[in-house]
């Protein structure tokens, strides 16, 4: 397919087999799933942090959230997710029930058979349970980027839609008759298929997923003011596709219910200061005594107005009507809860507060 810098349909297959779309939710009754940067808190090491995250995984687990997401960010000091692959086998063997995937493999930096092989490898050993949402962003810098492909044809190619039709055709194990790939197997062979959902921070992930019959995930996180006017767009325009004949929309949204509201200021303010330090260079993440210190300086005074209506922090109830505000208006059929924070059993007890708010059935 010829590369375009308009959203269009990935290279004609045949369908995969969906994953059946739950019913539409009602309010305070969506599943919950969790996104995770595998955070590597000043201090700690990238053994702390995976140790960190199997607890939370086994917690959501337990508490019945519906998936556990690990994004991919490369030359990221302060993150351990360079490999979510490598991760998504960890964390699945440490749980029984919740599914495990990545929001997102970063396509452009994989071979599509590559990417086949190692969600193909994942269904084998956890049949059922594996999430595959694709990225067209690199995850990282230009530099990395380029030292991730070892081409700079592949650096400045905008081909994503070729690349996602060669991914699920390897997925699916269908070709064109003419296709040169044809004769090409992607191992193991296995009965399921991961659940195939599209990403994006602007409008162009969400119109690619309705031309492609895809789940989208919205980064509101990310770009919040673009969320509702691309989700909106996404449902009007959807078409039956390559993937699913049903719209459904994931939003992640940055969210942390507690009863103390130190812990709720400290989290507003962590998420402002790793941006800044982000904007900066400064791939680190800051210690809890850094971000109380941020908290209350004059900088953080003069930004917090604007985390309002992207951060969402304070009692369950609170966070929980506000979620769910943000769902409705955005048309979402599900939440991801995006939580980087360095103190563990805030976050551990905000899933337990959210789980009862929205009525999750424990596992076990």
């Amino acid at each position: 397919m010829t590369a375009t810098n308009e959203p269009t349909t990935a290279t004609a297959t045949d369908p995969l087999t969906a994953t059946p779309a739950p019913e539409p939710a009602t309010p305070h009754t969506r599943p919950l799933s969790l996104l995770d940067f595998v955070d590597v808190p000043a201090g700690q090491s990238a053994q702390d942090a995976i140790a960190r995250s199997t607890r939370v995984a086994q917690a959501a687990d337990r508490l019945g959230y519906a998936r556990y997401w690990i994004s991919e960010h490369h030359s990221f000091a302060g993150l351990a997710s360079s490999s979510p692959e490598i991760l998504i086998a960890h964390l699945a063997g440490q749980t029984s029930g919740i599914r495990v995937g990545a929001a997102g493999i970063m396509l452009p930096n994989h071979s599509p058979l590559k990417v086949a092989e190692w969600f193909k490898t994942l269904e084998m050993l956890h049949p059922g349970r594996i999430d595959l949402g694709l990225g067209r962003a690199p995850g990282t810098d230009q530099l990395t980027a380029f030292a991730l492909r070892r081409s700079r044809e592949a650096l400045s190619a905008d081909d994503f839609p070729q690349q996602a039709g060669e991914l699920l055709a390897f997925l699916s194990d269908t070709w064109p008759d003419d296709h040169p790939f044809k004769a090409v197997l992607a191992t193991p062979v296995v009965d399921t298929s991961p659940e195939l959902l599209m990403l994006g921070s602007s409008g162009w992930g969400s119109s690619f997923a309705a031309a492609n019959g895809m789940t989208t995930v919205f980064a509101h996180h990310m770009a919040p003011e673009l969320a509702v006017d691309a989700l909106q767009a996404y449902r009007r325009n959807f078409r039956p596709g390559l993937v699913g004949d049903t719209p459904r929309v994931i939003i992640s949204v940055l969210a942390l219910a507690t009863d103390d509201e130190d812990v709720a200021a400290d989290f507003r303010a962590g998420w402002a200061l790793q941006m800044r330090r982000i904007r900066s260079g400064d791939t680190t993440r800051p210690s809890a005594a850094d971000i109380r210190e941020f908290r209350l300086s004059e900088d953080f005074a003069r930004i917090a107005p604007s985390l309002e209506g992207r951060v969402f922090a304070g009692p369950a109830s609170d966070v929980a009507k506000g979620l769910t505000a943000l769902a409705d208006e955005a048309g979402a059929d599900e939440i991801t809860l995006v939580a980087p924070t360095p103190d563990l059993d805030a976050k551990l007890r905000s899933l337990e507060l959210l789980a009862q708010e929205f009525g999750l059935v424990a596992r076990g």
